[in-house]
């Protein structure tokens, strides 16, 4: 510890000195003790600065990987065309659809049976009787009005509200108010019968049921093969596709005209989604490597040496040369993905688009299937974050935080001693000033009494 020189004058000058530059002398001196501490904090934030920014960018890198092993994800999708959508649309194209072309015919559409009771000029009208419903080959299920249905609002609500199979509303226009029923399914199974015996007791009507609609399947060819389907929308002809039926297909010289639906494996996401791995992977390895160097000004990196970046490295570069034991797709170089020097990597988007179109199943396998080579290397993102509780970087934070917390409270401590210790020495040091400037007083009090004793006048100070 360094001393604190304190310059008194001329000890009779009554001039003291200056107690608050003296004070903060000793205090300086004091707190030099705390600087070993301070540097240590201010090392271990830096790794915990260091350790957060690697953090954020493994857990972007996880986000795009899962992207690419979740069944839902990238790989699942399909495009699909039709080359006629006025007559039939392409609803949609699951990953265990197969690429190819089908040729599909569409001969008439499903249809589903309505139907209506006779109108009535007020819909407000009591009615009374019955109605028999009965949807398919399904049982007949008959509804007897009485005072909570009487209506035809009331009546309405109670078919809905009842499982009939129906859905009933009311048509009002310029002929008056009918109760309109429509089957719940389409196609012949769904076809109604009914039979009213409902009449109107405000004008003794009765109201007959009349067929607007018979339920019909529709009829389609698909490569050549007949197909019949209960709805307009198809989607256990084509294993994964689904598809809407429009209008049937236009007849050129006597002939119905095919429509071409073509299947592709969604490629362009594909590539893209793996560029985007790429780029995220070298921002982790850019980030690992920068902590390997010196800065500008030759100050350590804050993570350099230590076994936090030591592991990080060893199992991130592990896993990305990883080899897949399972299918045709043994490792990243036959998707086209080269490792540099530096240990980024380099994509050539060509080379995985051949490939995707040679075996795709085999890049879904390589991603996706248990034990690939992706699974493993998102489990080993998912280990090496600071998200994970028990995640490499996750348990370094918690090291440094425990190591923080300790040189804190040691700096605390020494704060609270030092700050005791400045205002003892004030008070002291104020004293001591104090006596040091009353000295030429009190020495001409002295000489004063000196040369009343002895006549003799004594120098004054």
């Amino acid at each position: 510890m360094g001393t604190v020189g304190i310059s008194f004058g001329s000890p009779t000058g009554g001039t003291g000195f200056n107690v608050s530059s003296t004070v903060s002398q000793i205090v300086a001196n004091l707190q030099r003790i705390e600087s070993p501490w301070k540097t240590q904090l201010g090392a271990a934030q830096g790794q915990d600065a260091a350790i957060s920014a690697l953090g954020s960018l493994l857990s972007t890198l996880s986000t795009n990987v899962q992207g690419l092993t979740d069944f839902q994800g990238v790989l699942s999708g399909k495009q699909g065309s039709s080359s006629d959508n006025n007559v039939l649309t392409l609803t949609s194209a699951s990953n265990t659809s197969v690429a190819g072309t089908h040729s599909i015919v569409v001969n008439s559409l499903a249809a589903t049976s309505s139907g209506y009771l006779d109108a009535i000029t007020n819909p407000a009208d009591t009615l009374s009787g019955s109605i028999s419903i009965q949807v398919g080959a399904g049982a007949a299920q008959s509804i007897t009005i009485n005072s909570t249905n009487n209506t035809l609002a009331t009546l309405s609500a109670a078919i809905n509200s009842g499982g009939y199979g129906v859905t009933a509303s009311v048509l009002t226009d310029t002929n008056g108010s009918r109760l309109s029923v429509v089957s719940a399914s389409s196609g012949t199974a769904g076809n109604l019968t009914i039979a009213s015996s409902i009449s109107d007791s405000t004008t003794s009507t009765t109201l007959a049921y009349h067929t607007a609609t018979v339920g019909a399947n529709a009829s389609l060819t698909v490569d050549g093969v007949g197909i019949s389907s209960a709805s307009n929308t198809v989607s256990t002809v084509i294993p994964g596709i689904t598809f809407q039926l429009l209008a049937p297909s236009p007849v050129t010289s006597g002939t119905a005209e095919q429509v071409q639906v073509q299947i592709l494996n969604n490629n362009s996401a594909v590539v893209s989604s793996v560029g985007v791995l790429v780029t995220n992977y070298n921002n982790v390895v850019s980030a690992i490597n920068a902590q390997e160097k010196n800065s500008s000004t030759g100050t350590a990196s804050p993570l350099f040496g230590t076994p936090t970046l030591n592991l990080l490295q060893e199992q991130l570069f592990g896993a990305i040369n990883s080899t897949n034991s399972q299918g045709d797709i043994k490792s990243l170089t036959q998707l086209g993905i080269s490792v540099n020097n530096d240990g980024t990597l380099t994509l050539n988007s060509s080379s995985l688009n051949n490939e995707l179109n040679s075996d795709y199943s085999g890049v879904v396998s390589f991603f996706q299937n248990s034990g690939s080579w992706g699974t493993s290397f998102s489990t080993t993102l998912n280990n090496l974050g600071n998200t994970a509780v028990n995640g490499s970087l996750s348990l370094a934070l918690k090291s440094n935080s425990s190591i923080e917390s300790s040189l804190n409270q040691n700096i605390s401590n020494e704060e609270r001693l030092i700050s005791t210790q400045q205002i003892s020495l004030t008070l002291e040091l104020t004293t001591a000033n104090e006596i040091l400037q009353a000295i030429p007083t009190n020495l001409n009090g002295v000489s004063e009494l000196y040369s009343a004793v002895t006549g003799y006048r004594a120098p004054r100070f």
